[in-house]
């Protein structure tokens, strides 16, 4: 059994992927490449919505995290399935804009957002800014007097939760470089401050606990911390906050022993904390805002290469060797992150040799995947790396100046490229002489 429902094998044994083959992706746009099945995304956008509407009763908003997977295409995506956007950067703000997405269902965030970021959030009319620090509030007040503007803030809250994930993705605890902190009273003070300021209006409060998180318990508690915290804004300064925004941070499976839970079993068990922690504390119950990005698009995409050299070194390792590398997915060297290989043009093969995938780029640290199971690989053999929707695009890089990958969008079974592949004009367009 293949690890998600888009893909599939044909007589072949080639690997399909939203019905089409792999093998003739590969060929048809060449390799590296990024594959991402439409189909498979809005699927995983309804999922949410569905479940805010069942268990929320449509008070509340799925935004989606644009930094997963950010292009024009799927902007549109997010827009046509009623989705709010998630952007921290000027750069997605304007491909936001550019992409005729509604600017009063995008929410900026960023742990420190320049002034002409805020400016141009201000321009377009952002729907809310989330504000992360004393230093940011008082720079957009600043701002909103001088462009005549009055913003609807919320702020990045660290309740102190440990996620039990990754070290780098780990952000709601105290140390994290996101945020304003409850347990230290820096929290409270900085919505103190912002409640007495003419030229913002605090309507939220914000958390984000990391991500690839499986487990329920940690969201429950957020909740629950975020939620008393709201109740104390309430009681004490009189701020009614309007909207709690959970983040993200949901967990797929990128290998067979990843155990995810279901998205909507995980919205039906915090809306009961949510609904029972509201009523204990004597507020109404605030609107829910959500930020999936990997769980919307991380199974709906794989990379595909081609394998060139094959080294055997006797007794110690074999490599294989793929015309991609680091530069188009960084993730294994910033995270040590696990993925499922295998050999697209030989799907059904048994993995019955143990190597190391190698990339192209002058590190030895251009690493893919070590002691994988792999079929035995031979030079022209396409492989396909699962689960690449998420932070593989929208991490990669020109490192040793390598073109980034064009990136093809599969509707209905019909394949169309959203992203051209770079060419090496494009790597020196802006240089000088």
């Amino acid at each position: 059994m293949l690890l998600h429902k888009n893909l599939s094998t044909n007589e072949k044994n080639h690997l399909t992927i939203g019905g089409c083959d792999t093998v003739e992706l590969a060929k048809n746009y060449g390799t590296p490449l990024y594959v991402m099945d439409e189909n498979l995304i809005r699927e995983n956008c309804r999922v949410y919505k569905n479940a805010l509407d069942k268990y929320y009763g449509g008070n509340g908003l799925i935004l989606y995290a644009s930094k997963t997977f950010c292009t024009l295409a799927m902007c549109r995506i997010a827009k046509e399935e009623g989705m709010g956007l998630d952007v921290v950067s000027g750069g997605e703000l304007y491909t936001a804009f550019k992409a005729d997405f509604p600017m009063e269902k995008v929410y900026f965030h960023g742990n420190n957002k320049t002034e002409d970021e805020l400016r141009q959030a201000l321009s377009l009319g952002v729907g809310k800014i989330v504000v992360d620090n004393i230093f940011e509030l008082e720079l957009l007040n600043n701002l909103c007097r001088e462009m005549g503007k009055k913003a609807d803030i919320l702020f990045r809250i660290k309740p102190g939760i440990d996620a039990h994930t990754h070290d780098f993705i780990m952000t709601g605890q105290i140390d994290s470089k996101f945020g304003t902190a409850i347990e230290t009273g820096e929290a409270f003070e900085i919505v103190k401050t912002a409640s007495e300021m003419d030229y913002v209006n605090v309507v939220g409060i914000h958390c984000h606990i990391g991500s690839q998180i499986f487990d329920i318990a940690p969201f429950k508690s957020a909740a629950q911390v975020m939620l008393e915290f709201a109740a104390r804004l309430k009681n004490e300064l009189g701020v009614i906050i309007d909207e709690l925004n959970l983040g993200g941070g949901f967990g797929i499976r990128y290998v067979e022993s990843d155990d995810p839970v279901s998205y909507d079993e995980y919205i039906r068990i915090v809306s009961e904390v949510f609904k029972e922690t509201s009523h204990k504390f004597g507020i109404n119950t605030p609107k829910v805002i959500m930020e999936p990005g990997r769980s919307i698009v991380g199974a709906a995409g794989i990379t595909l290469y081609k394998i060139g050299a094959v080294k055997k070194i006797p007794d110690i390792r074999t490599y294989v060797t793929v015309d991609g590398g680091m530069a188009d997915n960084p993730r294994y060297i910033l995270y040590d992150a696990e993925y499922e290989f295998m050999l697209a043009n030989n799907a059904s093969a048994a993995k019955d040799q143990r190597v190391t995938i190698a990339g192209k780029c002058c590190e030895s640290g251009d690493i893919l995947g070590k002691d994988v199971l792999l079929p035995e690989s031979k030079v022209g053999d396409i492989m396909a790396v699962l689960s690449t929707g998420a932070y593989n695009y929208s991490m990669s890089s020109n490192y040793n100046r390598i073109p980034r990958p064009a990136v093809v969008m599969i509707k209905d079974g019909e394949p169309r490229v959203i992203v051209r592949r770079e060419t090496y004009e494009d790597l020196i367009k802006n240089d000088l002489l």
